[in-house]
């Protein structure tokens, strides 16, 4: 059964209401998105900490890689591009970092705060090839963009 973004993203409003920490935001919209469907295997998030490096932030999952340079990777192709990353099989992403050789397919979103500076990526690997949807990228785009709007 798909995802119901809609009361996902109600659920993760209650929850963030008058925060603006972005290391408690991500914690729960990692926590809330990974629990919501069992295509995701590994849901966290990459935070900007120097120019063109991503170090890891809260998730849920497995360990992760705790480093990631813009230049490489599912994750970096997010940050340097700022653009939605829909990977059906990440063996043909060139450049791809295997974190965990479960994973087979992978969605990355940007983040940025409310003033449209980039915070970091959103990552969700899943061990399913072609796990992840049109639908999903746009259903996080939506709570991402409003749960972060408020970080200055």
């Amino acid at each position: 059964m798909p995802v119901d973004y809609d009361l996902l993203s109600k659920t993760i409003a209650s929850l963030t209401e008058g925060e603006d920490d972005p290391v408690a935001l991500m914690a729960t919209v990692a926590c809330e998105v990974h629990h919501s469907d069992d295509r995701f295997d590994w849901t966290g998030f990459y935070r900007v900490t120097a120019p063109e490096v991503l170090k890891i932030g809260p998730y849920q999952g497995g360990h992760g890689c705790l480093v990631i340079p813009f230049a490489r990777g599912v994750c970096g192709a997010a940050a340097r591009t700022g653009e939605v990353q829909l990977v059906a099989d990440v063996e043909a992403f060139e450049g791809h970092i295997a974190c965990a050789s479960s994973t087979r397919s992978e969605l990355v979103l940007p983040v940025f705060g409310g003033q449209g500076q980039l915070l970091g990526v959103f990552d969700l690997d899943s061990d399913q090839p072609d796990a992840f949807t049109q639908a999903d990228a746009d259903g996080l785009a939506d709570i991402l963009k409003t749960t972060f709007e408020v970080v200055k």
